[in-house]
């Protein structure tokens, strides 16, 4: 686990926390933020385009994208069961949809980990961190429309309160699917598979050679942004929330590194699923969720994925993950 920590980009992280825990003055400007944030989708989508294109859809692949379907389906459930008694059910719906999404840049620090470990990993695997990013959302708006339904056949609730205007699901799954950041690492995938090995050469000096570099400065504003979202959210999170953001992507990962197993994956693509299974979104699904689930407090999913579950994965997460893969896979 510390191999991973030494990594220059992880140590930029932890630096980010550092300086923020500090209250330093040092920020990266919201614009350049982005910046990064986009050309990180947009290279992760070239990259996995071009292995798919130079791979195919093998039974293989096929079978990690149902993998990673099903457990799009199941960590969103599991975790509304295991917090709707113990939180306000509209939070663990929103908890629910932030868990049963993905991170990102968890998978790109996740592949970057592989790399280093020389541990191979399919192309296809990125078409399933896609594939994850919105079943969640989907099944977190029917558990608050179940919720909302449920109060309102209780006589006493809501006396003398204005309703909430009625769900529109359709906007929901246009917010979904045609999200900025989601439709570019669609649009880059699709390229990258189109262009194939002779596109992948020409983009390598922007996907590959300086890839490492953007990668360390954004971990390095996470960081800051992980100790200001910790800063101003610890009085929020009841013992129950803590312990659910900490224990259960280890739970998630295990889950999903036993269905690989079972499915006869590659101890890459498995690790890569454990991933997916244990992140939480911290950008796209918090943005449609203040929409969707407007009675969940932001303050509650948001620091939960941000500030303990992402540092937990990024620092800790990922290199246990491939430990454990080890025990299984020669």
């Amino acid at each position: 686990m510390l191999h991973n920590i030494i990594d220059p980009a992880i140590l930029f992280f932890v630096f980010g926390v550092l300086a923020g825990a500090v209250r330093s003055n040092l920020e990266v400007p919201p614009a350049i933020a982005k910046f990064f944030s986009l050309y990180l989708l947009m290279a992760l989508g070239l990259k996995g385009g071009a292995s798919l294109a130079a791979g195919g859809l093998s039974m293989q692949a096929l079978l990690a994208l149902g993998a990673a379907l099903f457990m799009a389906a199941l960590v969103p459930a599991l975790a509304f069961l295991t917090l709707h008694r113990r939180i306000n059910p509209y939070d663990a719906a929103a908890v629910a949809a932030t868990y049963g999404s993905v991170s990102a840049v968890t998978f790109i620090a996740a592949q970057q980990y592989l790399t280093q470990q020389g541990l191979s990993f399919g192309g296809h695997m990125t078409v399933a961190m896609v594939l994850m990013e919105s079943p969640a959302i989907v099944m977190a708006v029917l558990l608050a429309s179940w919720v909302r339904s449920r109060d309102a056949a209780r006589p006493a609730a809501g006396a003398g309160e204005e309703p909430l205007p009625a769900l529109s699901i359709r906007r929901v799954l246009h917010e979904a699917f045609t999200d900025g950041a989601h439709l570019l690492l669609i649009a880059a995938l699709l390229i990258g598979w189109v262009t194939g090995e002779r596109g992948a050469a020409m983009m390598q000096p922007f996907t590959i050679d300086i890839f490492k570099g953007v990668l360390a400065f954004f971990l390095l504003e996470m960081g800051l942004l992980v100790a200001r979202q910790l800063r101003d959210s610890q009085a929020r999170l009841s013992r129950d929330l803590v312990a659910f953001g900490l224990l259960a992507p280890m739970f998630n990962a295990a889950l999903a590194l036993a269905l690989a197993y079972a499915l006869g994956m590659g101890r890459g693509d498995a690790v890569l699923l454990a991933v997916l299974s244990a992140s939480a979104s911290y950008i796209v699904v918090p943005a449609i969720v203040r929409y969707a689930i407007p009675e969940a407090r932001a303050g509650v999913y948001f620091t939960m994925s941000l500030g303990m579950t992402f540092p937990f994965n990024i620092l800790l997460g990922i290199p246990l993950y491939v430990a454990v893969s080890g025990w299984f896979w020669p």
